[in-house]
């Protein structure tokens, strides 16, 4: 898959907390990360780092290439980050209530495997639709799956701030991981929250459809999310599956 990437402290925010990655394992399938780190000074950003680069090392000296092993690998290195995160925060007073949100994708030759925490985002392109793959673990999105609240009030309610799921909180990690098979031509789009805070769907969609090249729609969309607020760190990858023949 050809991969672009980018991140951005935003208009607000002091220092950037997200932290983003590629990796290619002994096989030759890649893994792309994203990263989003809670706890504000209280070392947010370590715990992104921590999550990405730990992950991403662990998986470049594997040899997955099948759906079901790669699956299998998520679900551990999961639980294993969250523990070493965990023992981090509490062997340094200055890192205590570190955390961060999570997306992964396992990109095979014909499929992808997709594992998140939190509320950074996973969404596909195909036929020129967008779709979010990934459900936000957050207090509005889990209200709204029990219908206690509509969709439009969902965009505005104060618990989409609450994540109920990342790295670094519980004793238990608990992603949801799931997978589909890819098309030439799909595009995959991994995002912090701070995107989706500021660029609508459609819009995220258009810019994408309206772009050159993977590159320049990537710095579209970080630029827009800055342009219409740019309240929070922002970061943006997108891959695109190449032709069989490529």
């Amino acid at each position: 898959m050809k991969i672009a990437y980018a991140s951005d402290t935003g208009r607000v925010r002091a220092d950037n907390q997200d932290y983003v990655g590629v990796f290619i394992n002994q096989t030759g399938a890649q893994l792309a990360i994203v990263a989003d780190g809670v706890g504000g000074e209280n070392g947010g950003d370590v715990a992104a780092t921590m999550a990405v680069s730990h992950i991403g090392n662990e998986w470049q000296q594997t040899d997955v290439h099948d759906i079901w092993a790669a699956k299998d690998w998520m679900l551990q290195q999961t639980a294993q980050e969250n523990e070493t995160i965990l023992k981090k925060a509490n062997r340094y007073r200055t890192l205590r209530g570190m955390a961060t949100t999570l997306v992964v994708a396992v990109i095979l030759a014909e499929q992808v495997v997709i594992a998140n925490l939190g509320d950074s985002r996973a969404y596909l392109i195909r036929d020129d639709e967008m779709r979010q793959l990934t459900v936000d673990h957050n207090l509005a999105s889990e209200l709204l799956q029990r219908g206690a609240i509509t969709a439009d009030e969902a965009v505005a309610h104060p618990g989409r701030h609450v994540i109920t799921r990342q790295l670094g909180v519980t004793e238990e990690a608990n992603p949801d991981v799931f997978e589909f098979a890819t098309r030439p031509g799909d595009l995959l789009v991994l995002t912090t929250d701070g995107m989706p805070k500021h660029v609508s769907d459609a819009k995220v969609l258009a810019t994408i459809l309206a772009s050159d090249n993977l590159t320049d729609a990537v710095a579209s969309l970080i630029a827009q999310t800055n342009d219409t607020g740019g309240s929070d760190n922002v970061t943006v990858l997108i891959g695109q599956q190449e032709s069989e023949d490529r």
